[in-house]
């Protein structure tokens, strides 16, 4: 990565295509905000429609094809597998588990989701597969999944976390991943579990909405000393979720006064 500028990923998720409750003007506007950004990577985790309809995932393509950067990663959620959605998934976006190596960076992204149900697993046949892709040098590695490897705190009954989340975490631990990005619920947060962070997106497009939390997406900034990420809300700013130190892993969270390097 440049010295002056850092590698940047945009994160966003559960655009819920189809739905009565997705908002186009949201999306829109969170295309031109990223585009106007100009990250290295944009993540997409899951949920993009919202039956796994056909016309749902041409719609999706339409907004994904506006995004202007050489590498978007995408994987299916839960919705996106309803009604044998995995095929158009397969069609019309591309693989359901992908690696992305860039910059010294690498990408493990992998479709956590089950035909016509809510939870989702990893599954112990993918954890050779996971060490192996991670294994190769890299200054920075990222594992994405649409649902949760940690409870959220504001999602009700905690039925969210992929059955195999002890065991996915030990692979990730082991392999050296720095940062986990998910979706699913709709609420964002962030969690430090000993050298691994945690960051979940909320919707990007969409008023199911759990108590206060509004329309976001996320965006991750690298340097060599440090990582901030922040949230960001269509139309209305952003704000620092969590900050670290790339050697000591010393962290804030919710920081009120973010560096603005994108303006």
């Amino acid at each position: 990565m440049a010295d002056d500028r850092p590698f940047i990923i945009a994160h966003l998720s559960d655009l819920h295509c189809g739905s009565p409750y997705f908002v186009a003007n949201l999306l829109d506007r969170a295309i031109m905000e990223i585009n106007r950004i100009g990250p290295d990577v944009v993540v997409c985790s899951g949920d993009l429609t919202t039956f796994g309809y056909k016309q749902e995932y041409a719609q999706a393509r339409e907004y994904l094809d506006r995004l202007d950067c050489p590498d978007v990663i995408t994987i299916p959620g839960n919705h996106d597998s309803r009604n044998v959605g995995y095929v158009h998934f397969e069609e019309m976006i591309g693989p359901r588990s992908t690696v992305l190596r860039k910059q010294g960076f690498t990408f493990v992204a992998v479709d956590s989701s089950e035909p016509d149900l809510d939870h989702g697993v990893v599954g112990r046949s993918r954890y050779a597969w996971i060490s192996e892709q991670f294994a190769p040098d890299a200054n920075f590695r990222v594992f994405v999944l649409h649902h949760h490897l940690l409870p959220i705190p504001g999602t009700g009954r905690e039925r969210n976390v992929v059955h195999d989340a002890g065991d996915t975490l030990e692979i990730l631990q082991r392999a050296g991943v720095n940062l986990v990005l998910s979706g699913h619920k709709h609420v964002p947060y962030a969690w430090r579990l000993e050298d691994l962070f945690v960051v979940n997106a909320g919707t990007v497009s969409s008023m199911r909405l759990r108590g206060h939390t509004r329309p976001c997406y996320n965006v991750v900034e690298i340097t060599p000393d440090e990582v901030d990420i922040y949230r960001r809300y269509p139309f209305h700013g952003r704000e620092t979720i969590i900050r670290f130190q790339t050697s000591t892993l010393a962290y804030e969270k919710d920081v009120r006064s973010p560096r603005r390097r994108d303006e």
